[in-house]
């Protein structure tokens, strides 16, 4: 009986998630512990990705969209010289180019050549984008190629952490518009330099006002009781304020 009278929950958690671990995981999780069917997700992130991980629950699931389109910020490797079907370290090796000719000079040109504004940039096929109702990826495994619409995006900020030429790396942070795909800006930047490119290491480490620093990890979250997890919970009330001004009602 006490079950049937317990309070709806209602709030935004932030997941630090591991790699392997994804966004359905994570919804179905929550669902278990709260023992509630009202939970969602904002956004996946790729499977060897690790980072920010935002589940809404209950009334926050309302605001799903409006935390989806916000600004995020990465951290990420890139490996010159090795491209992969899925511009990633999951994919299977499609090119190996000799790196021998690139500078540093020219790994910082290419970094510069897109932040210059809004540019268009086509999504991989290994990616949750449908076409027809279908996942790109489903078809990608079945090795189909088909057109994708490009996506305005927009690099607002970069900085360039590590150029280790010695072992082809480079090592970077991006904060970046909605849609925004890491693994393709490293693809496209291996495109620019001639040499080619696919991305080792993919951190989300902030979206919107949420910082990795607020995030419950993995293993807190599996041993989490219900009375923990809604603790846990950012009120809808505080997350809509802090990006109006104002209280949820």
């Amino acid at each position: 009986m006490a079950e049937s009278i317990q309070e709806a929950p209602c709030g935004v958690l932030l997941v630090d998630k591991d790699p392997g671990f994804t966004s359905h995981n994570a919804v179905a999780l929550c669902r278990r512990i709260l023992n509630t069917k009202k939970v969602g997700h904002c956004g996946t992130l790729d499977p060897m990705a690790t980072g920010m991980l935002i589940v809404v629950v209950g009334k926050a699931t309302k605001v799903q969209d409006m935390l989806m389109c916000e600004d995020k910020v990465y951290t990420a490797t890139m490996k010159l010289g090795v491209e992969t079907n899925s511009q990633d370290a999951d994919g299977e090796v499609v090119a190996v180019k000799p790196v021998d000719g690139i500078t540093e000079e020219a790994v910082r040109a290419a970094f510069a050549h897109f932040h210059q504004g809004p540019f268009d940039q086509v999504p991989p096929m290994y990616s949750a984008v449908k076409i027809n109702g279908v996942p790109c990826y489903k078809l990608a495994r079945k090795g189909q190629e088909v057109e994708r619409k490009a996506r305005r995006v927009q690099v607002l900020d970069y900085e360039i952490t590590r150029i280790d030429l010695s072992t082809a790396e480079v090592d970077f942070t991006v904060h970046c518009t909605k849609g925004f795909y890491v693994r393709t800006y490293a693809h496209d930047m291996g495109q620019l330099l001639g040499c080619g490119a696919h991305l080792t290491a993919l951190r989300r480490v902030r979206s919107g006002k949420f910082d990795i620093a607020e995030a419950v990890d993995v293993p807190t979250l599996k041993a989490a009781g219900r009375d923990e997890l809604l603790a846990r919970l950012l009120p809808l009330e505080k997350v809509l304020a802090d990006r109006h001004g104002d209280s949820a009602e």
